[in-house]
């Protein structure tokens, strides 16, 4: 703790056998021990130096003690770590452990940068460099995954999906929405995966304002990206799911222009399709009628709404929903797709699975991506791609923990598996000591990731 601390001990008198007396005196130690696992993954993603090379510094070169590139990796490790605030910077500024994840000298490095340094920092960016960024971070997660299945993928999956980030100030283009019925900013957030695997890797991190449709900007983000995947996956298959709010005519005509490229896009019911899908809504409700239980029929019809160019594939779920003495509640779904499987094999097992990236999203709130709190829209947007990286970060070292408890855990869980550890910092001439408590539950999963970035056995 610092010198400036007015609690640097506490005595608990009557609690134990004997009195308890607590000093934060350890010069050397942190809370963060764990944190040189995201030092290690982050070298082999090359992810921060990516970014840090899309950015201008415009500053007086005799009056710099903190380089582009270490203060955008002090955010990024300290978001990772539960300080996503540059405040917080005060309290982590000579934390030994954060010193060593932007290679200083633990003990006689210079202290990390102050509040005032990365709040300018934050606000210096502009849009140029923000797109930069987006594309640098979009082009490190896909070429991560090419490297990690050798460029073979048979399918790569991108999902979009908006959330809401509720302001509570003056912050720029900050609007009210209906829909979320607060002010707000409505980023999108876009997602990859491939083949079978259940995890959707975050790939990018728009921020909008709080008035745009959901389809605003997903063009762009698509053609993006869809650019980066062919250019390490050459030649695979393609499969793009959104839900109901991107069912936009451009959207759709993009969609249908593309090469080698299937989708499912959601949506909202109207008159028309309502009454199309009316005969199997009647025979759900019969099958309702006798089973019991919720009870759904899966159809298919050509549709083309006035403002498309074209007839599609809409598929249709007729579904009643039964409830013990209530009344049948009928619940109908569209979904527009250009593939030819069967309505309830595409619906069951290509659209329903994307619901999992509402979980994706809430890891990231977890990360506080919604710390959106500066008056400048672009400082902002740079915040969220600091939040993108730190999760980044994060995925890889879940996807490290293959096969060991940690496996399909939460960021919040694995944070305070594996990072928050208590650990004493000891520095010699030959090599610097971390020691790390030896009743630690974890270890197994700890060792199974530091072995799998590159560590060895000792």
């Amino acid at each position: 703790m610092s010198d400036n601390s007015t609690t640097e001990c506490l005595l608990f008198a009557e609690i134990f056998s004997k009195p308890v007396v607590v000093q934060f005196d350890q010069r050397q130690g942190s809370s963060d021990g764990g944190a040189i696992l995201l030092k290690a993954a982050e070298r082999g993603y090359g992810l921060i130096g990516g970014l840090a090379g899309c950015l201008e510094d415009k500053r007086q070169a005799g009056k710099i003690e903190h380089s582009l590139r270490e203060l955008l990796a002090q955010r990024v490790f300290s978001i990772s770590c539960g300080y996503p605030d540059a405040n917080d910077s005060a309290r982590l500024g000579a934390d030994p452990i954060h010193k060593m994840l932007l290679d200083r000298d633990p003990v006689t490095g210079l202290d990390l940068a102050s509040q005032p340094t990365l709040s300018r920092f934050e606000n210096s960016v502009g849009p140029r460099q923000l797109y930069r960024m987006g594309e640098s971070l979009a082009t490190s997660v896909i070429e991560r995954h090419a490297q990690r299945l050798h460029k073979r993928a048979r399918l790569v999956t991108i999902d979009l999906d908006p959330t809401d980030d509720p302001t509570h100030g003056a912050q720029q283009l900050s609007f009210f929405n209906g829909h979320y019925d607060n002010w707000c900013y409505l980023p999108v957030m876009g997602f990859v995966s491939f083949n079978d695997e259940a995890e959707q890797y975050l790939c990018a991190a728009v921020l909008r304002p709080g008035n745009v449709t959901a389809p605003a900007g997903a063009v762009g983000i698509l053609r993006r990206l869809l650019m980066i995947v062919r250019e390490f996956f050459p030649g695979v298959r393609i499969r793009i799911r959104l839900d109901g709010g991107f069912a936009h005519p451009a959207l759709l005509d993009f969609l249908d222009a593309e090469p080698k490229l299937e989708y499912v896009v959601a949506m909202a019911k109207n008159a028309v399709l309502e009454r199309k899908a009316e005969e199997a809504m009647q025979y759900a409700r019969a099958l309702s009628g006798i089973t019991g239980q919720t009870e759904h029929v899966y159809e298919e019809v050509n549709y083309a709404a006035r403002s498309w160019k074209r007839e599609r594939r809409v598929l249709l779920k007729a579904e009643v929903v039964y409830g013990e003495g209530k009344e049948l509640k009928d619940n109908q779904r569209f979904v527009i797709t250009n593939m030819t499987q069967s309505p309830q094999w595409l619906y069951e097992k290509v659209y329903c699975l994307r619901g999992d990236i509402e979980n994706r999203i809430k890891e990231l709130h977890t990360l506080e991506i919604g710390r959106t709190s500066c008056s400048r829209f672009w400082a902002n947007q740079f915040r969220v791609l600091l939040t993108a990286a730190a999760y980044i970060l994060m995925q890889e070292l879940r996807l490290r923990a293959a096969g060991t408890n940690c496996a399909r855990a939460q960021v919040w869980t694995l944070r305070e598996r594996l990072l928050k550890l208590g650990v004493r910092v000891v520095v010699s001439v030959r090599r610097m000591v971390l020691h790390l408590p030896a009743s630690f539950p974890f270890l197994p999963a700890f060792r199974q990731v530091a072995l799998a970035l590159g560590a060895s056995p000792g």
